[in-house]
């Protein structure tokens, strides 16, 4: 073809003109174009401030001359750090020099993961509904994302089987996001056995994403590579954004088998070189300092989650599984006319509420809505008061 006379989306990549907007940012243009007073439950933002001991550390650091490179896999303390959070959590010792790369958030952690591992025309296993970026990452790196949806009917709870079933010659990796983000459920330890024994028996990573790990309700489940007979087949993924309330500082890391991190510094150097160094200096002190801001948070959550549910439930017409871990409620709203983009942009347009739909986070989402209960317990129940308006007027008519 002759460039010269291409049309403009002709002379854009084939993996660029595959990926489409996140379906919640579109919502977040939408409200934009809106304005007026907004509940904004679209995105997953803690309203928490940074620590401030966190906050200290990076400025001390800054200050002290802490302002240029790093090395590609991050700054020795950080790592270290990271060995010695991960040790235990592994049960074995984790080498920081050879096992722990830091990255730019935990998205970034993800994408150099799935273009380490799979060659062009590969599959990535995703099980739906999910957090959207893996599966475009996989398009971004010519390999096919093959999403696998979760029953509905069982509240989406991870389903080991039909996960397993997905899996064959042509898989260079699954993602399993425990806690899930959107539903809130986790992947029991016996399931994540028996997918990581399926992926290493046909030369397959498993992408254990943990970011939300540390907000996880009830009993805690043991990482993905603490349970795996074949940890040699496991990259763990991991993030200080939610944990800390440190979205904007992307810090996140990557955890694995030596000669995959080796490769995955390689890709970091050739695309953002490192992670700035203040902000490294923030994350030794959030893995080292004192837990309490941590501990709090979490109970905060906690109550809001329960409050959350228990609104939820009393609204006709709406159904919501107990979320595990994370700050999401994905909530059944099958019961309102339209698709789930046509019930929160009329959330939105009418009652002021912004929301994520369901097919933001694959086909198996339809039919549901996203939202965060990442947010002061003043606006969720300005938030959930006028869903419940909504809801009551449209089942009335």
């Amino acid at each position: 073809m002759d460039r010269s006379a291409a049309s403009e989306s002709e002379r854009l990549s084939r993996r660029v003109r595959e990926v489409e907007p996140q379906g919640i940012r579109v919502m977040f243009e939408l409200a934009a174009e809106r304005g007026g007073d907004l509940v904004h439950l679209e995105f997953g933002e803690p309203d928490f401030d940074t620590p401030d001991h966190v906050v200290a550390a990076a400025t001390e650091a800054a200050a002290a001359g802490a302002t240029k490179y790093t090395s590609n896999a991050g700054i020795p303390e950080l790592r270290e750090a990271l060995g010695e959070t991960l040790s235990p959590e592994f049960g074995r010792t984790v080498d920081p020099a050879s096992e722990a790369v830091v990255t730019n958030g935990g998205v970034e952690a993800l994408h150099l993961a799935i273009h380490a591992v799979a060659n062009p025309g590969e599959e990535v296993v995703v099980p739906t509904p999910a957090w959207p970026n893996p599966i475009s990452q996989a398009r971004l790196a010519d390999a096919v994302p093959v999403e696998v949806p979760m029953p509905a009917e069982a509240g989406f709870a991870p389903d080991p089987e039909r996960i397993v079933d997905a899996i064959g010659p042509d898989t260079a990796a699954v993602v399993l996001t425990t806690p899930s983000n959107p539903t809130g459920r986790v992947v029991e330890p016996e399931a994540a056995e028996r997918i990581v024994d399926a992926a290493a028996a046909n030369d397959a990573y498993v992408l254990a994403d943990e970011v939300y790990r540390a907000l996880t309700y009830g009993e805690a489940r043991p990482r993905v590579a603490r349970v795996a007979e074949h940890e040699e087949w496991v990259l763990t993924i991991g993030s200080f954004s939610k944990t800390y309330a440190m979205t904007g500082w992307r810090v996140g890391w990557l955890a694995g088998p030596p000669d995959v991190l080796e490769e995955v510094a390689k890709i970091h150097e050739h695309t953002t070189s490192c992670v700035n160094a203040p902000a490294q200096h923030a994350a030794v002190a959030a893995l080292t300092g004192p837990r309490e801001p941590i501990r709090e948070m979490k109970a905060a959550y906690r109550s809001r989650r329960d409050y959350v549910l228990d609104r939820l439930r009393a609204i006709p017409g709406l159904s919501v599984a107990e979320p595990e871990g994370g700050f999401y409620a994905f909530v059944d709203v099958s019961a309102l006319d339209g698709s789930s983009a046509d019930v929160a942009k009329r959330l939105l347009a009418d009652h002021g509420v912004v929301t994520a739909p369901g097919t933001a986070f694959g086909a198996g989402g339809e039919d549901h809505l996203r939202l965060s209960f990442a947010n002061g317990r003043d606006r969720l129940a300005a938030g959930l008061d006028r869903l419940e308006a909504m809801v009551r007027d449209e089942l009335r008519d």
